[in-house]
């Protein structure tokens, strides 16, 4: 099961990869073959955070409901939310 940690780890990713993205667009000679790289690696990597909050919020409304909680209107729409944009890819990707 995905974790909190593992979200951890994507993030650190995502920083290191917006970093690198940064400084190429700073450095005065632009490589627009490693931007769309770059892009692309961001990209797949905030789609895996997409579905490791997906996840880890699909396994705790799951406990929540075998443990009898009743689960809220509010936190309904959230899991639904967070499931339409991991199924539907989540964003702009052109």
């Amino acid at each position: 099961m995905a974790s909190l940690k593992d979200a951890q780890q994507l993030t650190k990713r995502l920083e290191d990869l917006v970093g690198q993205m940064s400084s190429e667009l700073q450095n005065g000679n632009v490589d627009f073959e490693k931007l769309v790289q770059l892009s692309d690696e961001i990209s797949e990597q905030a789609d895996g955070m997409a579905e490791t909050f997906s996840s880890v919020n699909d396994t705790l409304m799951d406990r929540l409901q075998q443990a009898g909680g009743k689960v809220t209107g509010g936190a309904r729409r959230a899991a639904s939310r967070a499931t339409s944009k991991a199924t539907s890819g989540g964003g702009n990707n052109g």
